[in-house]
């Protein structure tokens, strides 16, 4: 419910990156967030990274790769939803900038 909220909100205007970022945030705490997003969509973290205010960024991707969420935990422990979609799709790792031969 949580999750198709966002959905909903953030497919419902055009301009996916403004209305993700001009929507109030949905926030609670963390375990609630993975909770909710382990039941109804089988995601689980795939990538997560400290961003420059301090808070933690995490990927979550179901294993069949039907959906994705990104969540940001800041310091206080609230955990806020950015973003959601479908087709998940990991790139490969590259070892070096220069484009493919």
């Amino acid at each position: 419910m949580l999750r198709t909220a966002l959905v909903v909100a953030l497919t419902a205007i055009p301009g996916l990156f403004s209305v993700a970022f001009a929507q109030q945030p949905m926030c609670t705490e963390r375990n609630a967030v993975l909770n909710q997003l382990s039941n109804q969509y089988s995601e689980a973290p795939v990538a997560m990274g400290v961003a420059n205010n301090g808070g933690v960024l995490e990927i979550l991707s179901s294993s069949a790769r039907k959906s994705w969420t990104i969540i940001l935990t800041m310091p206080s422990g609230v955990t806020c939803m950015i973003a959601a979609g479908e087709n998940w799709e990991a790139l490969p790792t590259l070892t070096k900038l220069d484009p493919p031969a």
